[in-house]
């Protein structure tokens, strides 16, 4: 059963952290708008659409930040607990220090299934309409989803490869379809240049040549164009760089596991963005435990030192975070270890620092 002090601590742990939302959102959306404003004006973007992208974009940055301004909130609130004696009060009643921290473990409980609802759902839908709004209107193109050298599984047994892809024109050159049946190929289809047509989602392959291999003599069709239906969609050719944060937990796994399936080399990227889903909700705790430590002893130079150091650990873990996540992406690094490597280590370090605390 909460006590008053525990009803106390966590009115203003959640209060603090909303309030810090409320105050850094209208900034961030200012920000935003004053670099965005003359391409919305140039593209005479409906009013409509920018205030449903600006709400896209409140959870957006919400769910992005969302450690670094619980972090702050909790140093903000603290320090001033700690600065008016508060602490100190609490602590001479006879409570442990271990028990003045409950009050903070169930906040920390609450913000983290918050960002958990949040990320596996919420922030996908805000980050498709988000980017979907960034595209069409503010880059006014998709030069992003050109592909060079395209070569995927589509299925157990065909693969296809393209040289070059552009997505303006739907169109790509030196395009093949294998297909086998298990580890032998039955027949291959070439063209020195593809078109999709979205009218009929049919393809048109030009300077067609389809080689059926057979166990003498092979069987070789060509034609100089030929309009046909694949088994594959245009976006195995042109996919979204950005397509793993617009799908919610359940397609994630499952986008995943289909791009496996197919060789896909972007797979690392893909399961950084699903770890994170995990491992950013689980970072409440050992933000709050650290704020804690560091802002809960009263200090001669008030709160500013407090504020000062806090910014300092909330960068240094944004910095780790963000160096492992694109490791993670670019190189054979262990998506796993890239995005909870820094919860391991401040979680050491936030250990260390309750234990400072309480001697």
């Amino acid at each position: 059963m909460l006590t008053i002090i525990d009803r106390y601590i966590l009115k203003r742990y959640l209060g603090t952290f909303v309030m810090l939302l409320v105050l850094f959102i209208p900034i961030g959306i200012t920000v935003n708008l004053a670099e965005k404003i003359g391409r919305i004006l140039e593209n005479e973007v409906p009013l409509i659409e920018v205030l449903v992208y600006y709400g896209y974009f409140t959870i957006y940055f919400a769910n992005l930040l969302f450690p670094l301004f619980l972090f702050l909130s909790i140093i903000w609130f603290t320090s001033k607990l700690a600065n008016n004696t508060e602490i100190v009060a609490v602590l001479s009643s006879g409570i442990s220090f271990y028990r003045f921290l409950r009050p903070y473990f169930i906040g920390a409980t609450i913000v983290c299934f918050g960002a958990l609802l949040m990320g596996m759902y919420l922030a996908p839908m805000a980050s498709k309409g988000y980017n979907e709004f960034t595209y069409q209107y503010l880059k006014k193109g998709r030069a992003d989803r050109d592909q060079v050298n395209v070569y995927r599984q589509i299925n157990e047994n065909e693969v296809i490869y393209v040289s070059n892809f552009v997505a303006e024109n739907n169109s790509g050159t030196f395009f093949t379809l294998e297909h086998f049946d298990g580890n032998v190929l039955k027949y291959k289809i070439s063209a020195n240049r593809i078109n999709f047509n979205p009218a009929d989602t049919t393809y048109t392959l030009f300077n067609y040549v389809k080689r059926k291999i057979g166990e003498k003599d092979d069987i070789i069709i060509t034609k100089s164009r030929l309009d046909t239906i694949l088994p594959f969609e245009i976006d195995d050719l042109t996919p979204v760089n950005y397509i793993a944060e617009t799908l919610n937990y359940r397609e994630l796994s499952e986008f995943i596991e289909k791009e496996q399936m197919r060789g896909s080399s972007n797979i690392n990227r893909y399961e950084v963005v699903r770890q994170k889903r995990w491992s950013l909700p689980v970072s409440a705790y050992i933000l709050t435990f650290i704020a804690v430590a560091v802002s809960s002893k009263k200090r001669r130079g008030g709160m500013g030192v407090n504020l000062a150091i806090g910014i300092l650990i909330g960068m240094i873990f944004v910095f780790f975070d963000k160096v492992f996540g694109t490791m993670a992406e670019q190189s054979d690094f262990s998506p796993f270890i890239a995005t909870w490597f820094p919860n391991m280590l401040f979680g050491v370090l936030a250990l260390y620092l309750l234990y400072v605390s309480k001697r």
